[in-house]
């Protein structure tokens, strides 16, 4: 598939034709202009075309595909479940549902938001009441449908939202189960914002000539994410990370580990030191992890320490910094990672600790992006084993307990 809708688009919701009642609910929000994913994927999503559309976390996604497909399922018999939206996690499932829901609503649409760690009697009412939308994680959808609570024979719009971390977690066996319970006369829209392989194998199976909107560059985070790299041995993470929080003061700021034993301890760590923080990861129930979410949303704490799965559906405007206490383990992750700040115009902060051992994936993520990440001097740095260190890169030393950023002449 060749990408199509490249260039630079500049309108507005009128123009792209949505209805009078959904725009005024956008006005209500703020929402005034379209994204440039929305701009490019309405028109095509509007006319029933399938549609690959590939673009950054953040960048308006869900009403990209919402707002025409709630348009065009207002004018179907209501009574029967129209449209599947399959994520990959519970909080992203609740973050599309909640944008979601309201506009469905204003057409006399409803909705149901299907995921595990919660009971399923209210979710199987809703299913077998047969509401116009489900937004769904395959897992808990797939018990529902072994119970027999939910019929999609009547569904002419699937959407995969972030279809890449769908397959990163294994979901593809559940996915063509569910497939095979739909109608093969619908419309399919898959969104990611990155396309590996087998992706497009996937695509080339389950969609008809899919329309491609590709937004930017896919492969590197946004221009307003500043990145930074500290060397720092294994042992001194704890120590660099309680003085980085307490220089800076403490704005809003997601901490990535990578493991759920290690987003516990980062959380008791800080809250030791008299840092209010809560951790997020799949050990927790559903209600624990929303609690967690919507601390961090209001400001109640303002620091959340998560695994990649559960931050995966975390959209929380005013992130400040993003500090990758573990190196992640995929270029892609890191695009995601520091994806959660710099959204909606911001500019954000994006540390990552890296030690000796971590040193062949930092190579292989400054390759993929082009570029190589300015290094951080401070007083308690190690030496990164072979890093390569061309001339020109400035290597003076910070003063005790300060932070310089060096940038590498020659990178932009």
């Amino acid at each position: 598939m060749e990408p199509t809708h490249t260039e630079d688009v500049f309108m507005t919701f009128e123009q792209l034709g949505v209805n009078p009642r959904l725009l005024a609910l956008l006005a209500e929000r703020g929402i005034t202009t379209p994204t440039p994913v929305q701009a490019k994927a309405i028109p095509v999503a509007a006319t029933g075309a399938d549609l690959v559309a590939t673009a950054q976390t953040g960048t308006g996604k869900t009403l990209a595909f919402g707002l025409p497909s709630i348009e065009r399922l207002s004018q179907l018999k209501p009574g029967s479940t129209g449209m599947l939206v399959l994520t990959p996690t519970r909080e992203l499932a609740q973050q599309v549902h909640d944008v979601l829901q309201p506009l469905a609503k204003a057409l006399k649409l409803t909705t149901a938001c299907v995921y595990g760690g919660v009971g399923m009697e209210p979710q199987a009412k809703a299913l077998k009441q047969g509401a116009t939308i489900v937004v769904a994680c395959p897992g808990r959808l797939l018990d529902h449908m072994e119970r027999g609570n939910a019929r999609f024979n009547q569904v002419s719009i699937l959407v995969m939202d972030e279809a890449d971390r769908m397959l990163d977690m294994g979901f593809l066996p559940d996915i063509r189960r569910i497939l095979r319970a739909l109608p093969s006369d619908r419309q399919t829209m898959m969104f990611s914002a990155t396309f590996p392989r087998e992706l497009t194998d996937l695509a080339q199976t389950m969609m008809r000539s899919p329309e491609r909107v590709e937004i930017g560059h896919v492969t590197k985070p946004a221009d307003a994410v500043t990145q930074a790299v500290f060397a720092v041995g294994v042992g001194r993470k704890q120590e660099l990370l309680l003085r980085l929080l307490g220089q800076h003061g403490v704005g809003t700021t997601l901490i990535f580990v990578r493991t759920k034993r290690g987003a516990d301890k980062v959380a008791k760590l800080l809250d030791k030191a008299g840092v209010r923080a809560e951790a997020i990861h799949g050990d927790l129930s559903q209600g624990q992890r929303q609690r967690a979410l919507d601390g961090f949303r209001t400001g109640k704490h303002k620091i959340l320490v998560a695994t990649d799965i559960a931050a995966r559906g975390i959209d929380v405007k005013g992130i400040a910094h993003v500090i990758n206490y573990d190196i992640p383990a995929t270029t892609e992750d890191y695009i995601h990672r520091i994806g959660r700040t710099a959204r909606a115009s911001a500019t954000g902060e994006a540390i990552t600790f890296v030690t000796p051992d971590d040193l062949a994936m930092l190579r292989i993520i400054e390759r993929d992006l082009g570029k190589k990440i300015p290094r951080v001097e401070w007083d308690g740095a190690v030496s990164l084993e072979d890093e390569y260190r061309p001339t020109g890169m400035s290597a003076r030393r910070a003063p005790p307990g300060g932070f310089r950023i060096t940038v590498t002449r020659g990178w932009k």
